[in-house]
Parts: structure tokens; sequence; C-alpha cells
């Protein structure tokens, strides 16, 4: 599969680029797909919900009424779960939520949303460019340009562009990251990836 590959402003630069099928033509597994993104969403779990039982409540231990002859059920302390403000039955504790995964299975993974961008045709090749100073106009104007202002897109840089980074950061329907932090929730996450020139072939070399 060849794509051409856009300059900022979507205009074609004449040249094309050939996707590693081994990266972009797989056969997708959904199950890894799903595995590495059940994985990801976990691990971005805190785990700090709390909240207080039975032994934990400040409050009397004072026998509130006598234990028969008032028709109810017996009631020993005002920390019972039964009443307003006691103890909750059962109630969450802290816990670490991080699943573990497979090296190859995320890699399949990665490869299999991969190609199914490849496949809805979801995948814009730009050449790399850079920005002098941080600026979220100039960044939308590229987006604009290429048809992506009103869609959820994921740029992929091929090495560290500090201010395209941070022009993007103030904008909700669009993320930049490099290309080693690249998960497979990013990419499935985004209705269309935009991948820098450079990033193709690294992608290569991390995904084979």
């Amino acid at each position: 599969m060849e794509l051409s590959v856009l300059n900022n402003k979507g205009k074609e630069t004449g040249r094309k680029i050939k996707l590693d099928q081994a990266v972009f033509g797989i056969d997708p597994n959904n199950h890894a797909i799903y595995l590495d993104v059940k994985q990801h969403l976990a691990n971005r779990r805190q785990g700090t919900h709390k909240s207080k039982e039975r032994s934990e409540i400040v409050g009397s231990t004072r026998k509130i009424k006598k234990q028969k002859g008032t028709g109810t059920a017996r009631a020993g302390s005002i920390k019972n779960p039964i009443f307003r403000g006691g103890g909750r039955i059962f109630g969450p504790k802290p816990r670490d939520y991080n699943q573990k995964l497979n090296k190859k299975v995320k890699r399949l993974a990665r490869k299999s949303a991969l190609s199914i961008k490849a496949k809805d045709k979801s995948i814009l090749i730009v050449e790399d460019f850079k920005f002098d100073t941080p600026k979220t106009s100039a960044y939308m104007k590229v987006l604009k340009s290429l048809g992506l202002s009103d869609k959820k897109s994921l740029v992929v840089l091929g090495e560290q562009n500090n201010n395209v980074y941070l022009s993007s950061r103030n904008l909700r329907n669009s993320k930049v990251v490099n290309i080693y932090e690249l998960s497979t929730y990013q990419i499935t996450n985004a209705s269309s990836l935009v991948l820098f020139e450079s990033a193709i072939t690294n992608l290569k070399s991390i995904l084979n």
C-alpha cells in the first residue's frame, strides 16, 4: 500500500511511501487489541478509593436502646452500618489495578490497530515540520489544511519536537505523541492517524 506524502499545507509533495505489510497489512487480531486497551485503561486507575468501615468510624459505643421489647432489630452501636453515619459494609479499599501483558501481544495489538487504520484509509503521511515557537493557532492551521479540524486526530512524531507538542496541548480532539510513546489505545481512540515521514522508518524497527 502506497500513500502520498503531504506537506503541512495539505498539498502533495510528489513523493510516495510504501507502507510495510508486516506492520500495516496484517490480519488484525481483535482480542490482542482488547487486551492491550484493557491493560492501558486499568493501569491509568489510581486505586486510591477508600471508605470507612465500622471499626474506623469515630463515635460512641454506648448501646443506643435496650436489647428487647422495642419491636425492632437489636442495635448495639451508633456505628452500625444500618444507621446513617455508620460504617460501610465491605467498602472499597486502596488497591493496585495494574495488569501485565506480554511484549509480543502488545506489539501484535499495535500492528493490528495500525492495519485497521490503513484498511479504513484513515492514515495520512506528512513531511516533518517544526514551529519556531509553540503556537496553537499555527497547529490549528495545519489541521485545517489536512481536513482534520473537526475530527479526533493523533499526530505521531518521528523524533522529539517540543514546539509541535506544546502547540497541541490545549486542543481536546488532537493529540501529539512521540513514536516511542504510541499505544494501541491512542490509535484506536483517534479517527485519523497522522504520521510524520520520519516516524514510518522508526515504526518498522520498533514493531518488527
